[in-house]
């Protein structure tokens, strides 16, 4: 195999074995994405199996002399000169060199939204556990406790009575 297709075939085999379907079908929450995820691997498996096999293998070489005994020495020979002038041009990839700093940048910045993702989860996990702790002690805590967790409140209650503020 040459050209093209070796390097189509190729990308597409590290592809496949790059691609965590495991972990991709264990986030998706919905029936009818299920669905999708399932034809989408489908599909994937049965292009990637067909450039796997169709590219893969290398053309039988021809059997000239078969064909100069049924059609003749000078026919075969000009087919045989224009089979062997031919050139398939080799594949340059000029998109890639092109793409590859913008998938890169938004890799990093994948990895932000990432970390900020995680400390955000990290801080709502630790509120949602404050909210039930405090859901618990709501009817035997007094003012004193709820004040010591939260002293902005007491300061601006203090600040309120001072000035004489009465809410009216």
């Amino acid at each position: 195999m040459s050209g093209v297709g070796k390097k189509v075939a190729d990308v597409a085999f590290k592809a496949s074995k790059s691609i965590d379907w495991d972990g991709m079908a264990k986030m998706i929450v919905t029936d009818e994405a299920r669905k999708e995820f399932s034809s989408l691997r489908r599909a994937f498996e049965e292009v990637n199996s067909t450039l796997q096999t169709k590219f893969s293998q290398e053309p039988e070489p021809i059997d000239w002399e078969y064909y100069r005994k049924g059609l003749g020495s000078r026919i075969v020979d000009s087919y045989k000169e224009y089979y062997e002038s031919v050139e398939i041009p080799k594949f340059v990839d000029k998109t890639t060199p092109e793409f590859k700093p913008k998938f890169d940048a938004l890799l990093v910045e994948l990895k932000e939204a990432e970390q900020k993702s995680l400390k955000e989860s990290e801080r709502l996990e630790k509120e949602i556990a404050e909210v039930q702790e405090l859901k618990t002690k709501l009817s035997t805590m007094t003012a004193d406790e709820y004040f010591e967790k939260h002293p902005e409140l007491k300061k601006k209650f203090d600040d309120e009575i001072r000035n004489d503020y009465w809410g009216y």
